[in-house]
């Protein structure tokens, strides 16, 4: 499939939206401006949407060997990541505080401090990975849940799920995860997970659908009350439309994930290797990170020119997570890391996707060399 952007357009912030597979969406709309019914009402029309709501569910309990009703439809990823927390709280009333990674997004945080659970972070470094002897510790010191991301919103590296799994299961933990950036990027094993979300906007569905799947098929999980939609989970109309678009772009991704990684890599390589020459730091570089993704640590101290010059010339890239890039903030995970300040506000993030292509990689190493050298 192509991409519907223009060449005048290059596009490498697929970590914080992947550009949206024209023809499949085309197709779900068509579905849905002839079926638009309601799919909670009571007519064979309803039933139908209802339908194909349930086959997304069970699409997803099929990939993921989970159970189907223990997967729930939202909006956003936000939404779905406070549900996965909610059921924490109910699971666990007395609770007051999680083991919880310094890398999450700004979403599980909020959520955490929402249903009253302070997070208790794990120690890192430089490398972007947990220090699992840290972990344990914690574990043994205070036996509770864990809330550790599977991949970097900005940095891209991939935590140890598998070491996570077992410390979890020797203390009788549960193991929560956000999987927005793993899913459809890189192969998974979900059995790590106890519970787990991921969003449709991140592989190219559109927006207006994530999923959270859910420890157990407790009804005293629900982000909303109110109607009995998603099991009791989450009262409110369902998406029809983005729930449809989210099954077809994740067979068409998983489909095609190994040929795309492939291509991926190679890019990553020819970033990372041009941006090295030019003096730029490459975050974690030595880690597992995911193909796509590369942190730069500029030579210059203007960041913002620099991404006005990028915008000029027809490339976006960011600043890392689109939930704070536009506040330009430093990032609390290269802090945590141990950069300074001043370091973390000279990063930007690379990320490419399906509809990269090699001649955008050359524009974009031709305007990052310009571009340094003129800030230099």
């Amino acid at each position: 499939m192509k991409s519907h952007l223009t060449n005048d357009l290059k596009y490498f912030d697929y970590n914080a939206t992947h550009p949206p597979f024209p023809e499949i969406l085309e197709t779900c709309l068509a579905d849905y401006l002839e079926g638009f019914y309601n799919p909670s009402g009571i007519t064979r029309y309803s039933l139908k949407n209802q339908g194909k709501i349930e086959q997304t569910r069970k699409y997803f309990a099929s990939l993921t060997k989970g159970q189907e009703k223990q997967f729930v439809f939202s909006s956003t990823g936000t939404e779905a990541n406070y549900l996965l927390i909610q059921s924490l709280r109910v699971l666990y009333p007395q609770l007051d505080s999680v083991i919880v990674s310094p890398f999450e997004h700004s979403s599980m945080y909020a959520a955490l401090e929402s249903y009253g659970f302070i997070p208790d972070l794990i120690a890192t470094d430089k490398s972007g990975i947990i220090h699992l002897n840290d972990l344990e510790k914690k574990l043994k010191e205070n036996p509770r849940p864990v809330v550790c991301l599977y991949a970097g919103n900005e940095t891209g590296v991939i935590q140890p799920a598998k070491e996570i799994q077992n410390l979890t299961k020797a203390y009788g933990q549960l193991f929560y995860s956000d999987l927005m950036q793993g899913f459809g990027k890189v192969p998974l094993s979900y059995a790590f997970f106890d519970g787990f979300t991921f969003s449709g906007h991140k592989i190219g569905a559109g927006m207006g659908t994530a999923v959270t799947y859910l420890p157990q098929a407790n009804t005293h999980f629900h982000v909303f009350g109110g109607g009995n939609q998603e099991n009791e989970h989450r009262a409110g109309t369902e998406n029809t439309f983005a729930i449809e678009c989210f099954r077809q772009v994740s067979e068409l991704q998983l489909s095609q994930l190994e040929d795309k990684n492939k291509r991926l890599y190679e890019f990553r390589s020819l970033i990372e290797e041009k941006a090295e020459s030019l003096g730029c730091q490459i975050i974690a570089k030595s880690s597992e990170r995911l193909p796509n993704t590369t942190f730069l640590l500029l030579p210059i101290q203007a960041v913002d020119f620099f991404l006005l010059g990028m915008e000029e010339k027809g490339i976006l890239v960011s600043t890392g997570s689109s939930c704070k890039s536009r506040a330009r903030e430093a990032s609390k995970s290269l802090l945590y890391m141990g950069y300074t300040e001043e370091e973390a506000l000279r990063c930007i993030r690379i990320s490419t996707g399906y509809f990269t292509t090699k001649e955008e990689v050359d524009a974009l190493l031709a305007a990052t060399e310009d571009l340094i050298h003129k800030f230099s």
